[in-house]
């Protein structure tokens, strides 16, 4: 939601797997299921929703900081053909997630929110959300 400033004046479709956060914030958001790479059954319900959402709003552009279900987005959108964007979380800050080592090979482009980080991972860095 930090981000939500920078796509004013865009057609935005929010996703998040928070009940909650994108109201506190004031925005409207689709919900997923939440998962990790233990929980098949759960990752399967996200990546049926994913493709879902992804296939009906056809997104040209996707940007995620999120774990398993950012990762599977970017990689259905490329799927479609869709430019995507994976900024690895700010909690991170000795080495890549291992969603956003993933990711990193999937996504348009990768960040990390931490120069050194970024540096020793071989992705970009353009300053931190936070």
């Amino acid at each position: 939601m930090r981000l939500r400033t920078a796509f004013v004046g865009h057609q935005v479709t929010f996703v998040t797997t928070r009940d909650g956060v994108a109201q506190r914030a004031g925005v409207v958001a689709r919900l997923v299921p939440d998962c990790n790479r233990h929980e098949r059954l759960r990752v399967i319900a996200c990546a049926a929703r994913l493709a879902l959402l992804i296939l009906r709003r056809r997104p040209q552009v996707i940007v995620t900081t999120g774990a398993l279900p950012g990762v599977i987005g970017i990689a259905l959108g490329r799927a479609i053909g869709a430019r995507t964007l994976w900024i690895d979380s700010i909690a991170n800050g000795e080495q890549m997630s291992l969603s956003g080592r993933r990711a990193r090979t999937l996504a348009t482009q990768c960040l990390s929110q931490w120069p050194d980080v970024a540096a020793t991972e071989q992705v970009g860095y353009s300053g931190a959300v936070l």
